[in-house]
């Protein structure tokens, strides 16, 4: 019987394929009374466990494949963190000793304590990472009883197209994915901010998360469907429904082939306007594969992530050489590092923990860099330095004001001098520009832009602040639209504006790598869009079947509109109207 599950969408496309369960380790907890002679030694039983599980984490950071997500060495960095803290590396060694219990039940006892805890968190993404607790739980589970930890080995282990259900995938599992014949997962759990998530985008295969009960439903071995467009699996299809699925993996495939081949296509429209495309990466280890693409040069750095793979604070000189590595690899091309946006989601272990009620609202981008002046110019002076060797811009991030603009440039100042006095060389004319991702910098773009030199827009947040919805609370998703007037009035200013000033504006949010809105960025004017690898083929082919004369003249349509419920449509209109040109021509 041909069974629908319905999930989130987080690795596009679709794939047909035989099932292969991931075994869980804790579906079975053991539980036994030790004697007073018994308790030593499982005390040392379980803190092997730990050794051991830290040790297979360290040598799975250690042993990432060059493409593999660049996410994936700050999540396993996340991981050892927590196998390090006390709730986990200590609490269950007191269990054992004062219940007399042996290693498995107090490391369930804990967890059972700790699973409360993070489900009375009111924040939705520090919630979230409950998930990431029971996946190092798991992995300390299997070393207690000797199960392997390993979920994908050799890749001639798998048949072709096999696709792995687990109730959930830590991003240790992850790692070689790319190496495997592994065409789809699935999980029970996980959410929109999930690691396994942002993996599942990252990867680019089809992936569906938080399905439930599909790794119960499914069996091994059985024929199923995982549409990660629509955020669908289908199990055991019928005929009628295999033939259809196979019908749109055929175009899937057909457009994939097609896409790869404008990798060395410019990004130049129809009546002859040339687009920059530009790059989002974390580490120097991304520029590879972007250069592959044919992109023209790197428009978001994130350079936070840096310092989230260590226990304390980057030195100056540690930075130089990492921003030196990536001016090397770009070979010409441009950089644009944001200075480090640290808070919220992003918290090293040297950053303390925050009460904030509203980590979203608080102490976080600029405001925390404003706060911590040394580690600002800190970075400031690195970049400086590196900028020496290739062209290179800095951005500030999460600005909400002038006045935030005005203290930048005062300790901009200040590091300059503090390296002239130290006789380093570096670039003194920088370019320095700012994110826009705030209403009130949005409205007040103008002034703004006469300070700097540039602006880029990230539309995550400033989707989220201008509608007051957090698109990774599910119960509230539904608001969270890019496509909103209220953003394409906010987009339409900020880029108007710079245009009107002669600055260069980009944007650089999830919205830039999302084909659909392509055309309609490019008829408000924008010409420089910056996004991760895997959208970069699927944006050119937009851009070069576009014509902006006919763009320009029907756009007002779309933004005249005030009705959000209307403006999918319209827009769908917008794009299958230039599409009809296309032919005509």
């Amino acid at each position: 019987m041909c069974i629908v599950l319905h999930g989130v969408a987080v690795g596009a496309g679709v794939a047909i394929g035989r099932a292969h369960l991931v075994i869980r380790g804790m579906d079975d907890v053991p539980h036994r009374e030790l004697s007073i002679d018994e308790v030593s030694a499982e005390v040392a039983r379980y803190e092997q466990a730990i050794k051991t599980t830290r040790r297979q984490l360290e040598q799975l950071r250690t042993d990432i494949p060059q493409n593999a997500p660049s996410e994936l060495g700050a999540f396993i960095s996340l991981h050892l963190m927590l196998v390090g803290d006390v709730s986990l590396s200590r609490e269950p060694v007191d269990i054992i000793e004062e219940k007399g219990v042996n290693a498995e039940w107090a490391l369930k006892l804990q967890t059972d304590k700790l699973s409360e805890q993070f489900d009375a968190i009111e924040d939705n993404y520090l919630r979230a990472r409950k998930q990431d607790m029971l996946q190092v739980v798991e992995r300390i589970f299997k070393n207690l009883i000797g199960l392997s930890t390993e979920v994908v080995t050799e890749a001639e282990d798998f048949e072709e197209d096999t696709i792995l259900v687990a109730h959930d995938l830590s991003p240790a599992d992850t790692v070689f994915f790319k190496d495997s014949r592994i065409a789809a997962f699935v999980t029970d759990a996980g959410g929109p901010t999930s690691h396994t998530a942002i993996l599942g985008r990252s990867l680019d295969i089809p992936s569906v998360i938080a399905l439930g009960y599909a790794r119960e439903l499914i069996n091994e071995d059985e024929l199923i469907i995982v549409d990660g467009t629509m955020g669908v699996v289908i199990i055991a299809p019928d005929n009628v429904i295999l033939k259809e699925y196979r019908r749109r993996l055929r175009e899937f495939r057909s457009l994939k082939r097609q896409l790869n081949k404008l990798k060395n296509t410019a990004a130049t429209t129809q009546d002859g306007i040339n687009i920059e495309l530009l790059g989002n990466i974390e580490s120097a280890n991304d520029i590879k594969a972007l250069h592959n693409l044919g992109i023209d040069g790197i428009g978001l750095y994130r350079s936070e992530f840096f310092y989230l793979n260590r226990d304390t604070l980057p030195t100056e000189d540690e930075l130089y050489t990492e921003y030196t590595d990536v001016v090397k690899k770009l070979k010409g091309k441009p950089v644009t590092i944001r200075t480090i946006d640290l808070g919220v989601d992003k918290n090293p272990r040297w950053f303390g923990t925050s009460n904030a009620m509203n980590p979203a609202l608080g102490l976080t981008g600029i405001r925390l860099c404003l706060a911590e002046p040394v580690m600002f110019r800190t970075q400031m002076r690195a970049i400086m330095r590196a900028a020496v060797l290739g062209p290179m811009r800095m951005m500030w991030p999460m600005i909400s004001s002038v006045t935030e603009i005005q203290q930048c440039l005062t300790h901009l100042n200040t590091a300059k001098q503090q390296l002239r006095d130290r006789y380093e060389e570096f670039d003194e004319n920088i370019q320095v520009g700012a994110m826009m991702e705030i209403p009130s910098a949005a409205l007040t773009v103008n002034s703004i832009l006469k300070l700097i030199d540039f602006v880029s827009i990230g539309t995550n947040d400033l989707i989220q602040y201008t509608l007051a919805a957090d698109r990774n609370d599910e119960s509230v998703s539904y608001l969270y639209q890019p496509g909103h007037p209220a953003v394409l009035k906010l987009l339409l200013h900020i880029i108007r504006t710079a245009v009107r000033l002669n600055k260069p504006v980009s944007i650089c949010g999830e919205m830039a790598g999302d084909a659909q809105y392509t055309r309609l960025l490019m008829a408000m004017g924008l010409r420089r869009f910056s996004m991760n690898a895997n959208n970069i083929l699927a944006v050119k082919n937009q851009i070069i079947q576009s014509d902006l004369l006919i763009l320009e003249t029907e756009v007002q349509k779309v933004l005249r509109n005030d009705d959000p419920d209307k403006t999918l449509k319209l827009l769908k209109k917008f794009n299958s109207s230039h599409e009809l040109a296309d032919g005509a021509d």
